[in-house]
């Protein structure tokens, strides 16, 4: 079973930065495609960065420019840094990853359990 463990989330001010990180677990061939999703009170969950295995990027255009997502493939590890927060960026933000677990299997997706950035006005 693939794990998405995340870290990183908490409270801070406009204008400030966090760091989140996201690392992956388990019986793994290959991870495709690792991002970030967000989900504010009262509203849906939304897409805002992915990072492909072979390096491109995506933004939602809400946090482009401000945010930027790594990823490390030799730990299974993705990032999100978070810059010039604003308090509409208040939400849980998941990680998502496309792993297959084997080679002969399709990719699955997998979720991990959330973490809250709050950001103060």
């Amino acid at each position: 079973q693939v794990q998405l463990v995340e870290s990183g989330g908490g409270l801070v001010q406009s204008g400030g930065s966090l760091r989140l990180s996201c690392a992956a677990s388990g019986t793994m061939f290959r991870i495709n495609v690792m991002g970030w999703y967000r989900q504010a009170p009262g509203k849906e969950r939304e897409l805002i960065a992915t990072f492909t295995r072979g390096g491109s990027t995506y933004y939602a255009d809400s946090v482009k420019g401000r945010f930027t997502i790594s990823r490390d493939n030799a730990k299974n590890t993705v990032y999100l840094q978070m810059n010039s927060l604003r308090p509409e960026d208040t939400a849980v933000y998941y990680c998502n990853a496309a792993v297959q677990i084997y080679a002969w299997r399709p990719e699955n997706n997998y979720w991990g359990q959330g973490t809250q950035v709050t950001v103060s006005s």
